[in-house]
């Protein structure tokens, strides 16, 4: 009754008031696990509709929630019309939609999805089996394309060469680090931190898996065209470079001893390089005539040390807060096990 009361309010006017959170999906006393659905949209009318039908099919008793990032095309009220339970972010980007959804909804399990409509929700019932029969942590949908126009090849370039970075880094586990299919259970979820505003989210939502050692899968997902009214909103070059810089600040973050210690080897490498042909000369005449390059060896090496430095003592705090987050992540019960009474 209580889920049925909340889509009537979202039927009868998106954004009126919020209906008290209640656990997704998951009558009283029941066993089933409560599953929500969560569509983060910006100005997709064309399809919002045809998204939420297609997942209410798949999942008749999940929650399924539409939030509205500042859309102009009236999404939140065709959304709304098609079932779904309508909110606003009214921070512009995926990161804050996606961060505001993980803070207001509570469920069991999660499954965030565009809401352009070129994922299946066929494809969602495996996942979510995939994850409790498993209790894995997160499932990532590793796109197939349909047709050749559904996944352009810049895109695909961008997503290997980004994707392969965090493969080296932080782990070979996943192929398809920027789809935006995900399954996650309640202890991801409520243990993800959520810094980042835009696309680059999905950076860091697979990053959270890795440093924590969760558990994940990736399963093959059908990936189809958008429609043609429907503008791709990710630019290829902009958000490539805001992609890569979020890479290299969760390598500083996560990895800290490592970064700072390419920094030490490269003004190393430039100290030794300053200061070689002074060494040679001084030993042939007993001079230095070049004063300030020689200072500025020694600077450039002084500064190598102060971040190696700086590398072991951020790695020791570092580790501190991988703990304190592993705790965290330990205290809420694993998918499909029941909390203790």
């Amino acid at each position: 009754m209580e889920s049925n009361d909340r889509l009537r309010s979202a039927r009868e006017g998106a954004g009126g008031p919020e209906p008290a959170p209640v656990p997704a999906g998951r009558a009283s006393g029941s066993r089933t696990p409560g599953i929500a659905v969560l569509i983060p949209c910006f100005n997709e009318a064309a399809s919002i509709a045809g998204v939420v039908e297609d997942f209410r099919g798949a999942f008749p008793d999940a929650a399924i929630y539409v939030y509205d990032n500042n859309s102009s095309d009236g999404t939140a009220i065709l959304a709304a019309r098609a079932g779904a339970i309508v909110r606003r972010e009214r921070l512009q980007g995926k990161g804050n939609v996606v961060r505001r959804m993980f803070a207001d909804i509570e469920a069991d399990i999660y499954l965030l999805v565009d809401g352009d409509g070129t994922y299946d929700a066929a494809d969602g019932p495996s996942m979510v089996q995939a994850l409790v029969s498993e209790r894995l942590d997160l499932v990532n949908g590793r796109r197939a394309a349909l047709t050749g126009e559904a996944y352009r090849l810049g895109h695909q370039f961008g997503n290997r060469a980004l994707t392969g970075m965090v493969r080296a880094i932080f782990g070979k586990r996943f192929q398809d680090m920027l789809s935006g299919y995900k399954v996650f259970s309640r202890r991801y979820v409520k243990s993800f931190p959520g810094l980042s505003r835009g696309f680059e989210i999905e950076t860091e939502l697979t990053i959270h898996a890795l440093e924590l050692d969760m558990g994940v899968a990736e399963l093959p997902v059908s990936y189809r065209e958008r429609p043609q009214d429907s503008p791709s909103k990710l630019n290829t070059i902009r958000d490539g470079f805001r992609i890569t810089y979020t890479i290299l600040r969760l390598v500083r973050a996560e990895r800290p001893l490592s970064f700072f210690l390419v920094l030490f080897l490269l003004l190393a490498a430039l100290s030794v390089g300053l200061a070689a042909p002074l060494a040679v000369t001084y030993l042939a005449t007993g001079l230095v005539p070049r004063l300030p390059t020689a200072i500025l060896a020694t600077g450039t090496m002084l500064l190598g040390f102060l971040c190696l430095f700086a590398g072991l003592i951020v790695a020791t705090v570092t580790r501190g807060r991988r703990e304190a987050k592993r705790m965290r992540y330990l205290s809420i019960p694993a998918p499909g096990a029941r909390a203790p009474s």
